[in-house]
């Protein structure tokens, strides 16, 4: 199921020894548009922390509760490397994070998170070893991790082939994978009430110093697209409509491809 981006925010984390704090932002990956990391203020002793949660240490939410339960002890989270979540976060920052709860590197392996699809297989002992993850490390320490801050996209104009089309009001993310498979884009500026969805797949480029993000479609095409009613519930018949307005085959089909070939692996 698909879910906004926006309505997390204010989500309380749990530990498995009582309440962290609350979620202030989201930093995706920008190369494969995939939540890496929650921003939390956390209620941990004095003064008050921002702290970065991985999904890797998410269970199943409590959606009607607002609560993300986290398999971490609030005593980690307290003693958790300092990041300045202000600045960009850089890979060197990010190994240290990970190696500090024993996760493995969600980068390399052609899934979304390592080899996978889900980011539970990168908790400690599930999928690589320590030694195969120190290597995976020094191999990419220097890389740029593309994090981006999901608040700061909010409002980003969004630009065709052809032309401006409206702005980013909004992003939807698979409850699951946790990756961002829609921007919700309000082009009331152009076509009165009009909001419309379009996945990460069909962005040509994103120039952040312009705040622009320009796609690989026309402005006919997008004003002619199924309208999007943040109301209903969006399900797979409504994106295939979606999909198949543009020519563009669905996510779905290409991850249960890779899910089959993790099963013929581990085998």
């Amino acid at each position: 199921m698909l879910r906004s981006m926006k309505d997390m925010e204010g989500y309380s984390i749990g530990a498995t020894d009582g309440a962290i704090g609350r979620v202030l932002d989201f930093y995706f990956d920008d190369e494969v548009w995939v939540i890496r990391y929650l921003v939390v203020e956390t209620d941990i002793g004095v003064p008050l922390r921002r702290v970065l949660i991985s999904p890797i240490a998410i269970g199943r939410p409590n959606w009607s509760e607002k609560v993300f339960p986290a398999s971490l002890t609030r005593r980690q989270v307290e003693k958790s490397p300092d990041i300045d979540t202000d600045k960009p976060v850089s890979r060197q920052q990010e190994m240290g994070y990970l190696g500090y709860y024993g996760y493995g590197n969600y980068w390399g392996g052609g899934g979304l998170w390592g080899g996978g699809l889900y980011p539970d297989m990168l908790q400690a002992g599930l999928q690589i070893d320590a030694l195969s993850a120190g290597k995976q490390g020094k191999s990419h320490s220097h890389d740029d991790p593309h994090l981006r801050s999901g608040n700061d996209i909010m409002r980003y104009y969004v630009h065709a082939t052809d032309g401006d089309i409206g702005h980013v009001q909004g992003l939807l993310v698979d409850e699951k994978s946790w990756a961002i498979r829609y921007m919700l884009v309000n082009t009331s500026n152009w076509w009165l009430g009009h909001n419309v969805l379009i996945a990460p797949e069909w962005i040509d480029h994103v120039s952040w110093a312009e705040s622009t993000v320009y796609v690989d479609l026309t402005r006919q095409a997008v004003k002619d697209s199924p309208p999007y009613d943040a109301a209903t519930p969006l399900g797979r018949e409504q994106e295939a409509v979606i999909h198949a307005h543009y020519g563009r085959s669905g996510y779905w089909s290409r991850e249960a491809k890779h899910a089959d070939s993790e099963s013929l692996n581990k085998r």
